[in-house]
């Protein structure tokens, strides 16, 4: 982040309360992640009890995570409307009824709107509002913060393994869907510790463009009165008004283009690995129980991995270019996958596991931090709404392609390679348009210094500033705030 300014309020507390937001995140974050893939102990006695295909009780998970992250801009657009509270105790409120719903439901299709629909959108509340507000609260610890919240997913997924089983057990699917339903109204606890940490927070661009509107407003009123808004000011206005909640000049961001082309790339094969290791394991001869182990051991590793990721990432060697580590973990995590096919027996696949289980804890820790350390935190919101709507399509195309492969060759190893050659080229990609953006961030603060250095340039944009006031007078009102708010975004670097 740029130094701090006149008029720059003051930074995060960087501890205190933020750890009690960092548990709260934790469990938000880790009912998000973890859910979807613990629901997938039911699915046979319901695919059993509705006489449905694997293929159409698959789509209940499949359905869920698309609306977690498609819902993405549209949990952006209310944290910025009313921050991250009542959005995760709203989110919590969802998962919960949407849950109890699914335990009164008749056919696959109910199924469908209250897990799929009802209760993914309640996630969809929970993670992205948990992720924005730890940036509110940490920045020199932020790396760390961020590390320790992500946790929250391996170790709700060893925690709710055993309990869907022993709720399947004892229960049912019905009466298990229902105690469900009231733990995840825990999310509601989770969201009341998301204190809102103020209104200081906003920054010196927002100050300036409402500058710029009540400057706009009194030249306004001196010139005299308005004549009736056209059309297309409408349009402007709406887009405006739109554009206020969800910043869609992201997409003139040079770092942030390059994270999301590289994180759309990396998603399609960063989850099928995951869902084919334990059938893998079986395909190879390994009995049911020592295959679910693999899970758990990946789980174990990942869980020690994140916080530990946010440790050496926090560390000044690696902070300053923290996304060249982002850019290796990725790219060995699809060196892992590359390898398993080599892995044929039990112990190979364990040590697979484990490999991966470090690599995919690696990534998950500085997926949120590396997009943060390139647009800023305050525009965090609506980058991260952004990135999640495109990633989508990707998650949920990954695992179908990886089944395709399989079917069409009868072998995993075809799934695997694919899977790892498309995080290879990803990391690959990242780590070459990085350090292009780093070059060329180096080279636009050269030049500015040289400017400012110069008695001549700055002679010469005194007189251009002179001039642009003088034809902004004669073009007329609506052109004076653009002025102030481009001086204040002036200062501002892009991915600084």
């Amino acid at each position: 982040p740029a130094a701090a300014e006149a008029g720059r309020v003051p930074g995060p507390p960087d501890g205190g309360w933020g750890w009690v937001v960092v548990f709260g995140a934790f469990v938000s974050i880790g009912f998000a992640y973890a859910f979807p893939k613990g629901l997938a102990i039911f699915f046979k006695e319901i695919q059993d009890f509705f006489g449905t295909s694997y293929s159409e009780i698959a789509w209940v998970s499949s359905i869920m995570l698309a609306t977690t992250y498609g819902a993405g801009p549209i949990s952006s657009i209310l944290v910025n409307r009313y921050g991250s509270r009542p959005v995760v105790m709203f989110g919590g409120l969802l998962c919960g009824v949407g849950m109890i719903s699914a335990a009164f439901c008749t056919s696959i299709l109910q199924l469908y709107i209250c897990v799929g629909f009802i209760t993914g959108f309640g996630l969809a509340l929970n993670l992205q509002p948990s992720v924005i507000i730890i940036g509110k609260y940490f920045l020199k610890r932020r790396p760390i913060a961020n590390g320790l919240a992500m946790a929250g997913s391996p170790v709700m997924l060893c925690t709710l393994a055993p309990l869907n089983q022993f709720l399947f057990d004892n229960f049912g699917w019905r009466g298990s869907f229902l105690i469900l339903g009231a733990i995840l109204l825990n999310c509601c606890v989770a969201g009341a510790l998301f204190r809102p940490i103020g209104p200081g927070t906003a920054l010196v661009k927002t100050q300036v463009t409402e500058e710029g509107k009540e400057a706009l407003k009194g030249k306004i009123t001196e010139d005299g009165p308005v004549e009736s808004k056209t059309e297309e000011e409408g349009e402007k206005d709406c887009f405006e008004k739109v554009n206020q909640y969800l910043d869609f000049s992201l997409f003139k961001h040079r770092g942030f283009l390059i994270y999301l082309i590289g994180n759309v790339l990396m998603f399609l094969g960063f989850f099928a690995p995951i869902v084919f290791l334990a059938p893998y394991a079986k395909h190879t001869g390994i009995d049911e129980y020592s295959a679910a182990f693999l899970l758990s051991i990946l789980a174990i590793v990942d869980m020690v991995a994140r916080p530990a990721t946010g440790i050496i990432a926090n560390s000044r060697w690696v902070r300053p270019r923290i996304q060249y580590f982002f850019s290796f973990a990725i790219a060995f995590n699809g060196a892992c996958h590359l390898l398993c096919p080599l892995a044929s027996s039990y112990t190979g696949l364990i040590v697979y596991s484990s490999f991966f289980g470090l690599a995919f804890g690696m990534v998950c820790a500085m997926l949120f931090e590396t997009l943060m350390d390139l647009v800023g935190a305050a525009r965090f919101t609506s980058a991260v709404g952004l990135v999640t709507i495109a990633e989508c399509c990707t998650i949920l195309l990954g695992p179908p392609i990886g089944g395709i492969l399989i079917d069409t060759f009868g072998d995993y190893k075809y799934m695997f390679i694919k899977c790892g050659a498309v995080m290879v080229l990803a990391g690959t990609f990242l780590f070459i348009m990085n350090y292009y953006n780093y070059r060329m961030l180096a080279k636009e603060e050269k030049e500015r210094k040289a400017k400012e250095e110069d008695p001549k340039s700055v002679r010469t944009e005194n007189e251009g500033k002179k001039n642009w006031n003088k034809d902004s007078i004669e073009d007329g009102p609506e052109l004076e705030p653009l002025k102030e708010k481009g001086e204040g975004l002036k200062k501002e670097m892009n991915g600084t």
